[in-house]
């Protein structure tokens, strides 16, 4: 592993409990170990919406839901992993939007290439391909292994 004084090294990785993104959290591991440095896995859950008006209450059930694949998708990642850090934060808002935000102090943004939601013919993601445009630093987009 890398020693290296002064600010933290940081890779951010969007998981939603897709297979690629079981794949980007795994490749962020391994990145992590080479470079000494830390993994932000970050879970996104949009607000429930009514005819476009988001309601503003926090609804606990999304979070729990969020929380919960992101614990096992970590779990799962890191059994035969490296031994590095990896932090978990589920937050409310559009994964693209979040994970762009939280690129401005990474060194590094992975994301899978199709998650939920993803349009099976289209070679990226409405949010891999938004955080390719829009992240503050490097962006890695990582497809599923073939099985």
């Amino acid at each position: 592993m890398n020693e290296r004084t002064g600010p933290e090294r940081r890779i951010v990785v969007g998981v939603d409990g897709s297979p690629s993104s079981h794949q980007a959290l795994r490749w962020a591991i391994r990145q992590a170990d080479l470079t000494g440095a830390a993994v932000d896995a970050i879970a996104c859950w949009h607000p429930t919406t009514v005819y476009d008006w988001m309601l503003h209450a926090k609804d606990p059930h999304q979070d729990a839901t969020a929380r919960k694949t992101l614990a096992a998708t970590v779990a799962d990642a890191l059994q035969d992993a490296p031994p590095v850090q990896v932090r978990q934060s589920a937050l409310p808002g559009k994964a693209a939007e979040v994970l762009v935000e939280r690129s401005r102090s990474a060194d590094l943004l992975v994301v899978g290439s199709h998650g939920h939601g993803g349009l099976p013919d289209t070679r990226l993601g409405s949010t891999s391909h938004n955080c390719v445009q829009h992240a503050h630093c490097p962006v890695v987009v990582v497809r599923p292994s073939e099985s």
